[in-house]
C-alpha cells in the first residue's frame, strides 16, 4: 500500500462525520473486505482524533471465499496497526432453522454483534460503507416493490441502532468510481464478492443492468437524481413522523392489559397519510411485525378506524377490535397462556 497524501475522499468522510457529531471518540468500522469498506477503514484511520476498531462478521456463506475475506481483513488491520474483532456464524443454517429470509437473518445477526462490539469498546458510533450508488439502488429497489414516502428516504445517514449507539454512513455522498480511484491511488487491493454479480438477484440486476441503462439512455446523473430524491424525502418524512407521534399521543388512552386503546375521533379527523404513519409508529413501538403488514392490511385497518367493521385479524397475531368510540389493538394470547 503506497503512502500518499490525504485524499479529498478522506476529507469528505471527515466532513460527514463532523455533520453527524461522530468526529471524536471510538468508532467501530464494519469491514467486509470489499472495496467500499476497505476505503472507509483506510480513511477513518487517517482522521484524528478518532480511535478506530475494525469489525468483521464472517457469515460463512461462501466457503473458502468467506474465510479469505476474513484473512484479508485481519492482515489489513495488522498492517494499519488497528484493533480488530471477528465473529463467525453459519448464517445459512441459522436462517433455515428459524425459517427466515437469509438476508434479513444475516443483517440482524451482524448488527446485533456490531452493537456488542461497540459496547465492549465504549463506542457510540458504528460506521458502514454505503455509497451514493448503494443509495440509488435502494431507492429504485423500493420503488419497484411499491414503496411510499418512508421507503423513498433510502438509506439513512444516521440512525439509532440501540439506546446508546448510532449507525452512520459517512460515504453516502461518494460515488463508487471515486472509491475505486481512491484505492488505486494507494495501490490497495480488496476482496470481490462474486455473489454481487448474480443476475438472479433483483438488486444485482438494478446495479448492473437497470441503472447503467438509465444513465446511458435517459440521464447520465441518474444516481445524483435518486440520491437527492432520498434526501428530500427524508426531510419531508421527518416532519410527518413528528406529527404522527404527536397524533398517537393525542389518540392513546390507558392500556387494558396487553391491549392498546386508541380514541377513534382524532384518528378519523387526521389526514390519511398521517393516520397511517401514526399506526406504523405504534407497530414499531410495540414490536409488532411491520414487515408482514401489506398495503391491503393497512387499508383494512384504516377502514376499521373509520367504523367500517367490528374486528380484524392482522399478521403476527395482532387483532384490532372496534368498540364504539375506541379501537383496541393487541396481540392474541398464545395457546395455553390464556387466563383460566
Amino acid at each position: 500500500m503506497k503512502d500518499v497524501s490525504r485524499s479529498p475522499v478522506v476529507d469528505r468522510i471527515a466532513e460527514a462525520l463532523r455533520e453527524s457529531g461522530a468526529d471524536e471518540g471510538v468508532i467501530v468500522c464494519a469491514v467486509s473486505g470489499g472495496a467500499d469498506s476497505t476505503a472507509l477503514l483506510l480513511s477513518l484511520q487517517q482522521i484524528a482524533p478518532l480511535r478506530v476498531v475494525a469489525a468483521h462478521f464472517n457469515h460463512q456463506l461462501r466457503g473458502s471465499a468467506s474465510d479469505g475475506d476474513e484473512t484479508f481483513v485481519r492482515l489489513l488491520c495488522q498492517q494499519l496497526s488497528l484493533p480488530i474483532e471477528v465473529h463467525r456464524a453459519d448464517v445459512g443454517r441459522l436462517a433455515a432453522s428459524q425459517k427466515k429470509n437469509l438476508e434479513q437473518t444475516a443483517r440482524e445477526w451482524r448488527y446485533d454483534w456490531l452493537c456488542q462490539v461497540a459496547s465492549r469498546h465504549h463506542a457510540r458510533w458504528i460506521a458502514t460503507a454505503h455509497t451514493a450508488d448503494d443509495q440509488a439502488e435502494t431507492v429504485v429497489h423500493r420503488l419497484l416493490r411499491g414503496t411510499g414516502l418512508r421507503g423513498l428516504r433510502g438509506i439513512a445517514r444516521k440512525r439509532p441502532i440501540s439506546p446508546d449507539v448510532f449507525l452512520i454512513r459517512p460515504m453516502l455522498f461518494l460515488r463508487r468510481h471515486q472509491v475505486l480511484q481512491f484505492l488505486a491511488e494507494r495501490g490497495q487491493d480488496f476482496r470481490t464478492d462474486e455473489s454481487n454479480f448474480d443476475r438472479r438477484r433483483t438488486r444485482n440486476r438494478i446495479r448492473h443492468e437497470l441503472l447503467p441503462m438509465l444513465a446511458e439512455e435517459y440521464n447520465p446523473d441518474i444516481v445524483g437524481v435518486l440520491t437527492r430524491l432520498a434526501e428530500q424525502a427524508a426531510v419531508v418524512f421527518e416532519g410527518l413522523e413528528a406529527e404522527a407521534r404527536e397524533l398517537l399521543v393525542r389518540s392513546e388512552l390507558p392500556r387494558a392489559g396487553p391491549l392498546v386503546i386508541l380514541k377513534r375521533e382524532p384518528l378519523q379527523r387526521a389526514r390519511e397519510n398521517l393516520c397511517r404513519e401514526a399506526l406504523r409508529y405504534l407497530w414499531y413501538r410495540e414490536g409488532w411485525p411491520r414487515g408482514q403488514m401489506s398495503f391491503d392490511a393497512w387499508n383494512r385497518l384504516m377502514e376499521l378506524i373509520r367504523a367500517n367493521g367490528t374486528a380484524l385479524d392482522l399478521p403476527g397475531g395482532v387483532r384490532a377490535r372496534s368498540r364504539r368510540h375506541v379501537v383496541q389493538i393487541g396481540r392474541e394470547p398464545s395457546p395455553g397462556k390464556e387466563s383460566s
